[in-house]
């Protein structure tokens, strides 16, 4: 194996990026090489940290050291052999599973402290098998492979090694225990949420000093008619047909999330900032703390009275107050924040505004609208040529709008009158470049406002883009942890479902910061993904006297998954030890044979 490098322009600027490859020889003694991770950009010193890494693992310099099952030239006295008599001929491989995700999703569950957690809060109620364990099936099944708990009951937990992991049997998996465990957990959020900052303060390090404020809404498959939150509302699924919830989380710029409220689906995201602001200090204490917001999201009226409660703030706002303040901005001098952003700096009423101006996002922007511009104006230059009937043409360019967005406001079109015959001399458009040069002006630019009127401006522009870390949040619990669409129809089972969904990503984020320090390409999931090919066996094999010889095996790690369990400074547990039983009665005879 070695570090592969390659280089690629984007937006004038030169970036380098890493990748594990390995060569594998084929037929021909020829060789073929293979993407065994991706690395995205690294600095230097986690350059050198991979190559000697790669180092150790390098198969074709003999270096390459692998744990023995067996200890090597070493005599074992016959006092301690069990010696039994099989019938190799019959042996028999049976059950195949994932083992290796779910191993490092139980190590992270534990890392975190989850197991006393839970433990101490559910684990007295009547049940016989531990509501812990159940807890831990959930989340670990939401973060591996999310399903429904039908589906966990049905299929799932066959597929796995959870039964070893967590040293119980299928009784766990039934479907009602499944259901009846989302009853039992909602009512601990807050604890969980608190337990959690506590955890990450002692293994990261990670301030809570910045928090990062936005909505979003999953929607239901169903009426929910028993579910009061479930509501028409404004999707950002686009799925506005379909009755929905709205889920605001609160997260720290590393992704580490602090709490989370779900809101009934027709909650204006202008009013729910107060109740949160009030949340978090009855959580966590009163602190000095800088919430940083999207536009839309504060009224002025929670704004005023968070400058009275000395609470700082950072917030986009709209395209029109540029407007407002336009001629104000215009006789002030361009500063260099860094060198990608210039700012403008305007102190108006106890509050710093800054208009920021980003070379990156101005060319990201404008190759955006480009597109889109180009799209619309190919598919009108289609109906004037086509579409004759003036009903469907309407129709058509409001598709074409729709998919264009603000774009479409620099075409002006001019289209014949009700009752009219389409041609393409009574049907028209031309492009308004005036319009369309003061979009240009504008790309790439954002006026922030804020009353922490000490900070340097490229600080606060770098907290404000730090807001893409919510979108990301967003992103993983939608797609990777599929929270959405929502199947359940009661209210409670709802919630439970969403908090599932916020414990898998709890462990998912904990993964993430302990890849990054290695290298920013290493995502979370790519790990989940490789050792989920650590597949676990029964081995079966009868003996002569009647009884069956078990021996539960996982597949020995291949150096790919060593480069990872070496980076991650975790090593595999020992191999299950064997087991004897009669296979009529299938009653384990606690028959112990001769090490793991």
């Amino acid at each position: 194996m070695f570090l592969r490098s390659y280089k690629r322009k984007k937006n004038g600027k030169l970036h380098e990026y890493f990748s594990v490859v390995e060569n594998r020889r084929i037929s021909g003694d020829k060789t073929v090489q293979r993407t065994v991770l991706y690395l995205g950009e690294i600095t230097a010193s986690q350059e050198n940290t991979w190559r000697i890494t790669l180092d150790v693992f390098d198969e074709d310099s003999g270096k390459c050291y692998q744990k023995m099952l067996f200890a090597e030239n070493v005599e074992i006295p016959e006092s301690q052999i069990d010696t039994i008599q099989v019938k190799l001929s019959q042996m028999k491989l049976c059950r195949p599973r994932s083992f290796g995700n779910c191993w490092l999703a139980c190590i992270l569950w534990k890392q975190l402290g989850l197991d006393e957690f839970w433990q101490e809060r559910i684990d007295e109620l009547r049940g016989d098998v531990e509501w812990s364990k159940v807890v831990k099936l959930l989340a670990v099944n939401c973060l591996i492979q999310p399903a429904s708990e039908f589906y966990v009951h049905r299929q799932w937990f066959n597929k796995t090694a959870m039964d070893e992991l967590l040293n119980t049997d299928y009784r766990i998996a039934s479907k009602d225990r499944l259901y009846r465990c989302l009853d039992k957990i909602i009512k601990h959020k807050e604890d969980l949420c608190k337990h959690l900052k506590n955890r990450w303060e002692d293994m990261f390090g990670i301030e809570f000093d910045v928090l990062l404020y936005d909505l979003t809404s999953t929607y239901f498959e169903g009426l929910c008619q028993q579910n009061p939150k479930a509501k028409f509302g404004y999707s950002r699924d686009k799925r506005s047909d379909c009755r929905q919830i709205v889920i605001a989380l609160v997260v720290t710029p590393e992704g580490f999330p602090i709490g989370y409220e779900v809101l009934p689906g027709n909650t204006l995201d202008k009013t729910t900032l107060r109740m949160f602001l009030e949340k978090a200090e009855s959580m966590y204490g009163k602190a000095r703390r800088v919430w940083i917001m999207d536009r839309g999201i504060p009224t002025e009226d929670v704004l005023s009275q968070m400058r009275q409660d000395n609470i700082n703030y950072l917030v986009g706002t709209r395209r029109d107050m540029l407007t407002k303040l336009e001629d104000k901005l215009v006789d002030l001098d361009w500063k260099a924040a860094n060198d990608n952003v210039d700012v403008k700096l305007l102190a108006e009423d106890e509050e710093l505004y800054v208009l920021a101006k980003s070379k990156d996002r101005r060319a990201k922007e404008r190759a955006m609208r480009k597109y889109k511009l180009r799209r619309y104006l190919s598919g009108l230059a289609k109906l004037r040529n086509r579409c004759r009937n003036r009903d469907k043409l309407i129709e058509r360019i409001g598709a074409l709008k729709q998919q264009a967005g603000k774009s479409s406001r620099c075409v002006e079109l001019i289209i014949p009158s009700e009752g009219k015959k389409v041609t393409p001399e009574n049907f028209n458009y031309h492009l308004n470049r005036d319009v369309y040069r003061k979009m240009l002006l504008r790309d790439g630019m954002y006026l922030l406002r804020t009353n922490c009127t000490d900070i340097e401006p490229d600080l606060t522009w770098q907290r404000y883009v730090l807001l893409t870390q919510v979108e990301a949040a967003f992103r993983t619990l939608k797609n990777d942890l599929a929270i959405r669409p929502v199947h359940h129809q009661l209210e409670h089972r709802v919630e439970a479902h969403i908090f599932v969904a916020f414990m898998a990503y709890c462990l998912m984020v904990t993964l993430r910061h302990k890849l990054r320090v290695y290298a920013s390409g290493l995502t979370a999931q790519d790990i989940l993904d490789k050792l989920g090919s650590i597949m676990m066996i029964d081995v079966r094999i009868p003996t002569t006297d009647g009884r069956m010889l078990e021996m539960r095996r996982y597949s020995q790690p291949e150096a790919e998954h060593r480069i990872i369990l070496d980076t991650l400074k975790l090593n595999l547990p020992k191999q299950p030890p064997p087991r004897i039983y009669l296979p009529a009665s299938e009653q384990i005879t606690d028959t112990i044979c001769g090490g793991n």
